[in-house]
């Protein structure tokens, strides 16, 4: 824990000092992410290939995406580690809610990395069952709400609710903020799962809203500006920066490797993992309603399956060619690298929208 270390020595040698500002440690968090992603990339790449650890092309997908067959997968465990020491490096060991943080994306994980077992490695080529993988996304999710009721038992949270727009409107939960968070989880979980389908689609769109939440935190965690901006202050939660940052620098060194024509794919260990990590973000800084703007993409892909689940379900028709919407793009004749760049460029509209809510309250 370097944070610790570095400030403890500050007193003898006052250029240490500069490790007590937020800033400087979100931006070390962030390139030491990034530097942990490009170089152990090749050697776990190496690994997978060796291990045999291939992707598995579902038949019904698009016919473009089978020269894709065996590309090493399970390269989430790359994000996840780069995230995890980064974080642990330069965050300050005594806050509670990075502990909480790294607790939850690595439970996501580890419950991503034993589905890419048994889908990979295991006889079971279809991974856990989707009843006993959403079970099991439920029940920590619930972990994780019923921890934050907690802390807002004892005056370290809150379960008050900021809603966007509607300036003095702040209900408190109480109890009923465990379901919420579950909700939220879950929900922010499986829509990165959904949006991971594409060579780099989901690692673009989990760092530009791992960006967007980076600011957010800091404002969140600062008395003097969430006062003026009028968001709910927690003390303690700038500190998430750090998280943030990690997830920025571990996604973009992941890009190298995963961007079309990939070498890698994230997997189930690394999109279960994004996905509630950046839910975890948008509970702690209480900018969970604002997730729906961050993650606008996110969003998107999931309402795209509900909606041709139900159109097919009660009409025997389908809303668009194939679900998730990125495969829709793919069918009507876009190129792979187009809809990617597009989805992008999509992700930071909707980022620079949730940043625009600062003054919107």
């Amino acid at each position: 824990m370097l944070y610790e270390l570095l400030v403890s020595l500050a007193d003898a040698w006052s250029p240490l000092n500069v490790f007590r500002y937020l800033t400087f440690r979100t931006a070390m968090s962030a390139s030491t992410a990034l530097a942990l992603t490009l170089l152990l990339g090749p050697v776990v790449i190496a690994r997978l290939r060796a291990a045999q650890i291939g992707e598995q092309i579902r038949s019904e997908g698009p016919a473009s995406h089978a020269a894709k067959q065996g590309t090493p997968t399970m390269g989430g465990v790359l994000i996840i580690t780069a995230i995890l020491v980064s974080t642990i490096l330069w965050a300050d060991p005594t806050n509670v809610f990075i502990w909480l943080a790294l607790a939850g994306t690595a439970g996501f994980a580890a419950l991503g990395f034993l589905d890419d077992y048994m889908g990979t490695v295991h006889s079971r080529r279809r991974g856990l069952s989707a009843r006993s993988k959403f079970l099991a996304q439920i029940a920590l999710s619930l972990a994780v709400g019923g921890v934050l009721w907690w802390l807002a038992s004892i005056g370290v949270f809150t379960t008050q609710l900021s809603l966007p727009l509607f300036k003095n409107v702040s209900p408190h939960l109480n109890a009923l903020y465990v379901p919420f968070a579950a909700l939220v989880l879950v929900a922010a979980s499986n829509a990165v799962n959904l949006t991971d389908g594409l060579d780099g689609l989901a690692t673009g769109c989990v760092m530009i809203s791992a960006i967007a939440y980076t600011a957010f935190a800091y404002v969140a965690g600062h008395a003097v500006i969430a006062d003026y901006l009028d968001i709910i202050f927690v003390p303690g939660i700038a500190e998430i920066t750090i998280f943030a940052g990690a997830i920025v620098g571990a996604c973009l060194g992941f890009l190298w490797y995963n961007c079309h024509p990939a070498q890698v794919f994230m997997g189930d260990t690394g999109s279960l993992a994004l996905g509630a990590a950046v839910g975890l973000i948008a509970l702690l800084i209480k900018q969970e309603i604002v997730l729906i703007l961050v993650g606008g993409v996110f969003c998107l892909e999931a309402l795209s399956v509900i909606v041709q689940v139900g159109s097919f379900r009660t009409r025997g028709k389908r809303v668009f060619r194939m679900a998730p919407l990125h495969h829709h793009f793919e069918l009507a004749g876009w190129s792979e690298s187009k809809v990617i760049v597009r989805f992008w460029i999509l992700a930071m509209l909707f980022a620079m929208l949730s940043l625009a809510t600062l003054k919107l309250r």
